[in-house]
């Protein structure tokens, strides 16, 4: 049984090798993007990359658009990472994001509800969709990678063809524009469903900041006080390293798989619900998964599953790609993309390089050798509580005797 004291060593330990893990994830991405810069435009690469560095903090209208990015990604992040945290693998988010998006949107401009009636709509609409895979997973042990895939299509080209259905959701029902294929704008269909500015417009001189940028931080702490103080939290936790170990200490595993893909799939609805009743952009009808969805992977992986580290994951996240916008005219889109692609995902490897530095610190430590295969262990599973491991290791011993 692991002593108090060897606990709180445990934590600090592994919280420092998760931090050291992403500082050394983002130098390594930040290089490999210096160096494709160089390859693709030598004479501009050092000032490409200098753009890359300084422009979302440039102006108070970049740093506007940083938050506002920001906003999205920090919800499909902490989708990702609370499944993470649980044991399960939310590819789906992209699905439960659009899910999201419709709901808040239908809610929002066919039924003309205030905008925070939308978000509810949005977040049920996640959950919803997300409660498909965790049943499946649950009850017929389908791998949930697979359920969240197909549903990740068949939300797109639902969500889709009912929007084309429903002539009161498209811009040219509330204007005399032609345009048929997006939905109306906010500001003309329904003004109260737009997110409140509370003055930030006028702060940062930019139209894209609103009052979301604080819920989503403020979802980010919520999950966090969950995970890590309360009995759900742990349970979750427990079932996700051993789903075996934690129905002997007598935890409902069943159960918590659905709720942890619940829980997953309403943060990703509130997510394309906060993005879409900003008020500045419009769901358009194309045959293209959203990517903000897939985006919140390497936000979750940059974090090590910390919900408050995704915070400042997504920040980093939103802040590069802002900077990647100012490098044109010297480089055109779709190397912007690849670059900036690049960057992000090189940044992600924070697990692998959690792994090195865990080898490296505990093995250079008599003190936290015994500790060494608890905290790697914890951090494959993306289960940082040493409690959690403890408990399961215990019931698989008994369980062996």
């Amino acid at each position: 049984m692991m002593k108090p004291k060897q606990t709180k060593s445990l934590r600090g330990t592994q919280g420092l090798i998760s931090l050291l893990a992403s500082l050394l994830s983002i130098m390594v991405g930040l290089l490999v993007g210096l160096a494709l810069l160089s390859l693709l435009n030598p004479a501009h690469a050092f000032s490409g990359f200098l753009k890359i560095l300084t422009t979302g903090l440039a102006t108070t209208e970049k740093m506007a658009k940083v938050l506002y990015q920001a906003m999205p990604l920090m919800l499909c992040g902490l989708a990702v990472a609370f499944a993470f945290k649980t044991g399960l693998f939310n590819i789906g988010a992209a699905g439960q994001y659009t899910m999201g998006a419709f709901c808040a949107l239908t809610v929002a401009i066919a039924l003309q509800q205030p905008w925070y009636i939308a978000l509810i709509a949005a977040a049920l609409g996640g959950a919803l969709l997300g409660a498909i895979p965790g049943i499946c997973k649950a009850l017929f042990n389908v791998n949930e990678v697979i359920t969240s895939i197909m549903f990740n299509w068949i939300t797109m080209y639902a969500v889709n063809l009912t929007i084309n259905n429903m002539p009161i959701m498209l811009t040219n029902y509330w204007s005399k524009s032609t345009i048929k294929d997006r939905t109306a704008p906010l500001m003309d269909a329904n003004p109260a469903g737009i997110l409140p500015k509370g003055g930030l417009d006028t702060l940062m001189n930019s139209n894209y900041i609103n009052i979301g940028i604080f819920i989503a931080i403020g979802v980010a702490i919520v999950i966090w006080i969950i995970l890590q103080k309360t009995v759900l939290g742990y349970e979750l936790k427990a079932c996700g390293y051993n789903r075996h170990a934690s129905q002997y200490a007598g935890i409902n595993a069943k159960r918590n798989i659905v709720l942890s893909m619940i829980i997953s799939g309403a943060l990703a609805g509130l997510g394309g619900g906060l993005y879409y009743l900003s008020g500045t952009g419009q769901y358009t009808l194309v045959k293209v998964l959203l990517g903000m969805g897939f985006n919140g992977i390497p936000v979750a992986l940059l974090a090590s599953s910390n919900p408050l580290g995704v915070i400042f994951s997504s920040l980093f996240i939103s802040y590069i790609q802002v900077g990647g916008d100012a490098l044109q005219p010297h480089f055109i889109k779709e190397n912007i993309d690849i670059i900036i692609s690049a960057i992000i995902y090189l940044s992600a490897f924070a697990l692998l390089m959690k792994g090195w530095i865990a080898k490296l610190i505990l093995r250079g430590s008599p003190r936290n050798a015994n500790l060494e295969v608890p905290a790697l262990n914890t951090a494959e599973a993306s289960v940082s509580d040493p409690d959690t491991t403890a408990t399961a290791q215990a019931a698989q011993k008994e369980d062996a005797q």
